[in-house]
């Protein structure tokens, strides 16, 4: 071994060592009822200014049997530069609202699409990028592309995608400037199968990574780096540029169900239907143009599917996840 590779691994060993911290669990946020089984079942809004947090997780009504009891299949806040939007999917269409759900802001209906005999139609996977887009999968395998201004209600379909021939399960994209030839969207299906954008006037296609063995349930993108989530529990990092494989490895021993990526320190976050959860690191290998996954930490919530987990702030110091059949939402801090 050579002094320069001695080097390199003590200072990976320090690394590892400052990335040993532990999350404490805080008290809990109590729901009326249960969290639905479903993917990506949770978005955080932090309020700096205001010192508050928003959280948004879908619940089943008292009495109800799960899914089926509710029309609403995903909430998400939208944060673009000149405005932040929640909007929420369901079998009907598509609700953007003022961040505070106060005014409705638009509604686009999903009504006289035509589907396959036997195949709901409904949206599912929403995501901001560029300066004012804000991209909604749907059922059917396309993605809805809106314009939205500054202010007012003037939103507009600019584009829809067709590129996959499955139904969207999960979109992420990155607002911030890309340097050039670094795509700023990802979107993934029930074959697994990623397609990779850039944004614009018009939405060009990168790169698309073919099906693989099993649904890829969840997706990131975090400075030209994709994250995605699987069936099987693994987690698989792709350079978002080319579409090529960089790691993988074997998060959970069951179906991951969100992720959730800090900007600010390369944090993932990552739960499934184990009952774990589990925090990575990540960052460019020194040694080699791939990606190194670093793992921090890991919490067992018992006897819960995980369906739903968030940063609670860009560095990753928080967060808070929540399960089918859970009526609270359990947060953790950095100790």
């Amino acid at each position: 071994m050579t002094a320069g590779q001695a080097g390199r691994r003590r200072k990976r060993r320090r690394r590892r060592r400052r990335l040993s911290a532990m999350y404490r669990k805080e008290k809990s946020i109590l729901l009326k009822d249960s969290s639905l089984a479903l993917y990506n079942n949770m978005s955080v809004l932090p309020l700096p200014a205001k010192q508050l947090t928003y959280f948004a997780s879908l619940q089943a009504k008292e009495g109800s049997l799960g899914v089926g009891a509710s029309i609403i299949t995903q909430a998400a806040w939208c944060v673009l530069p000149s405005r932040v939007l929640l909007v929420l999917t369901s079998r009907k269409g598509i609700q953007m609202y003022e961040s505070d759900g106060s005014i409705m802001v638009y509604w686009h209906a999903l009504e006289g699409l035509e589907s396959p005999p036997g195949k709901a139609v409904f949206a599912r996977g929403i995501a901001a990028t560029g300066q004012r887009f804000v991209c909604v999968g749907t059922s059917l395998g396309s993605v809805l592309v809106f314009d939205v201004p500054a202010k007012g209600t003037n939103v507009t379909l600019s584009e829809v995608l067709e590129k996959h021939c499955d139904s969207i399960t999960d979109i992420a994209g990155e607002l911030c400037e890309q340097p050039e030839g670094v795509p700023d969207l990802v979107t993934a299906d029930d074959s697994g199968a990623l397609c990779v954008w850039f944004s614009g006037e018009k939405f060009t296609l990168a790169n698309k990574i073919p099906a693989s063995e099993c649904t890829c349930s969840s997706v990131k993108l975090w400075n030209g780096i994709i994250a995605a989530g699987y069936g099987n529990g693994h987690i698989r990092l792709y350079e978002a540029a080319s579409g090529i494989l960089r790691a993988e490895v074997r998060a959970h021993a069951r179906w991951i169900y969100a992720l959730d990526l800090a900007p600010l320190s390369g944090k993932l976050l990552s739960v499934a239907e184990d009952s774990f959860v589990q925090v990575w690191k990540l960052s460019p290998s020194p040694d080699s143009e791939g990606i190194e996954i670093q793992h921090c930490h890991a919490e067992c919530v018992t006897d819960t599917m995980i369906c739903g987990a968030r940063f609670c702030n860009p560095e990753g110091s928080a967060f808070a996840v929540t399960g089918f059949e859970l009526s609270e939402i359990i947060h953790y801090v950095l100790v």
